[in-house]
């Protein structure tokens, strides 16, 4: 009898799946931009986290609502701190030394987002915690501190009913722009230790139990994808940690990718991105004689690669590997 080292978690058979042909849109925790950073790398149409990393579900809520009513920022949507204008709707990256700057990219992201979500076949959401920090000044929740200090801010534990009540609402809203969506549900398996042990769990459970309350109202127009179980049951082990011990590895962020990809990316779609790898691979090695004529002959092949991806599939873009291959630097 043929012994097991290990617990494997089931992965949904799901319904629907996205590819090539489909757009995806992904908010919340790192994960978030873990997975979709794989998918915008084989150059699936992707758009991923709009605000930055967000990590509650009231921030993903309220970013989701910004995106839906094509709400643009000014500046009294922004605080000074450090130095710097912040949008307590934005991660820090959208962030900087002039408000004007500041607010166009804000501003421009949002514009194409909003598009984005409106004509979007799936929407893949990631909570990382239930805790929740709220300015006192304008009792607004916050996306990000910006590290002003924690005196200016209240701190507490949304419950599953307030996570129910805000996404029930805020999934009509959406199905009422773009009925056809697909939403899938992810819990971050990154725990969050300042939290302590203990709340870190209550936190998760908290986010599991709205997840489930949330899938069984939609039926099959939202769904779950396991991740925190992958890393939680099927890798129980340090060595799948960044040095951190708390951040996941990416040998981990690998492992949940295959299960990802087998799981919600079409067979076809599967099979086309091994021809696209190889085309960004291509692009990301420098010549060792651009003048020789065995790199001619390999331009020609990118170039007959190149168009034929492109005219069996509209949403793939090569800009990038084209002003390498055939422009200036040609």
């Amino acid at each position: 009898m043929e012994q097991k080292f290990r617990t494997a978690v089931k992965i949904p058979d799901f319904r629907y799946k996205t590819g090539y042909a489909h757009k995806s849109m992904f908010m919340g925790s790192c994960f978030t931009e873990n997975i979709g950073s794989r998918m915008a790398a084989l150059k699936y149409p992707v758009d991923i986290n709009p605000f930055g990393i967000l990590y509650n579900p009231e921030s993903v809520a309220n970013g989701l609502k910004i995106l839906l009513n094509g709400r643009k920022f000014s500046q009294n949507d922004l605080v000074y701190h450090g130095g710097l204008w912040h949008s307590f709707s934005h991660h820090g990256r959208f962030s900087g030394e002039d408000a004007d700057a500041a607010l166009q990219q804000i501003n421009e992201r949002l514009e194409f987002s909003s598009t984005f979500l409106k004509t979007a076949d799936f929407l893949f959401i990631t909570f990382g915690t239930a805790w929740v920090y709220r300015y006192i000044k304008t009792q607004e929740i916050v996306s990000n501190c910006h590290k002003i200090p924690d005196n200016e801010f209240l701190r507490s534990r949304l419950n599953v009913t307030e996570i129910v009540a805000e996404f029930r609402q805020l999934i009509d809203e959406i199905r009422f722009v773009n009925p056809e969506i697909q939403i899938i549900f992810t819990v971050s398996p990154i725990r969050h230790w300042k939290d302590g042990a203990v709340e870190n769990q209550r936190s998760k459970a908290a986010l599991h139990l709205a997840i489930d309350e949330i899938i069984r109202s939609y039926g099959e127009n939202c769904s779950y994808f396991p991740a925190y179980e992958l890393v939680m049951d099927e890798l129980r082990d340090y060595r799948f940690y960044a040095p951190d011990m708390l951040h996941i590895s990416d040998v981990t962020i690998d492992f949940i990718w295959e299960k990802f990809e087998h799981a919600l990316i079409d067979a076809e779609s599967r099979q086309i991105s091994v021809r696209v790898q190889k085309i960004v691979q291509a692009a990301n090695h420098r010549p060792f004689n651009k003048n020789a004529p065995e790199y001619n002959r390999f331009l020609l092949q990118m170039q007959e690669q190149i168009n034929k991806l492109e005219k069996e599939f509209k949403n793939i873009d090569f800009t990038g590997e084209k002003v390498y291959f055939f422009g200036l630097e040609k």
